[in-house]
């Protein structure tokens, strides 16, 4: 998934987890937000099936990766990623 993010802007990005949680019938018991150098993670959380991080900054022009990683309940552990495109908007 890409997503484009004014330098300036202070915005959330969820990753849905419904669909493959609920296929293994399991929720979510924690998670984590690896954010690259360039992008301040402002705030992250989650519930049964959704993970969220706040992000700020990043310089215009660059795409970054952010990965979240979740694990289950019942331990498993999986990782899904995301790209911010930093634009002028």
């Amino acid at each position: 998934m890409n997503f484009t993010k004014d330098p300036e802007a202070v915005l959330d990005y969820t990753i849905d987890w419904t669909k493959w949680l609920d296929e293994v019938g399991d929720t979510i018991a924690t998670s984590t937000w690896t954010v690259p150098t360039g992008l301040t993670k402002v705030t992250e959380s989650n519930t049964s099936k959704l993970a969220t991080v706040w992000l700020s900054g990043g310089t215009v022009g660059t795409n970054y990766t952010v990965t979240n990683r979740i694990t289950t309940v019942a331990g498993r552990t999986d990782d899904r990623s995301i790209t911010i495109l930093v634009r002028e908007r």
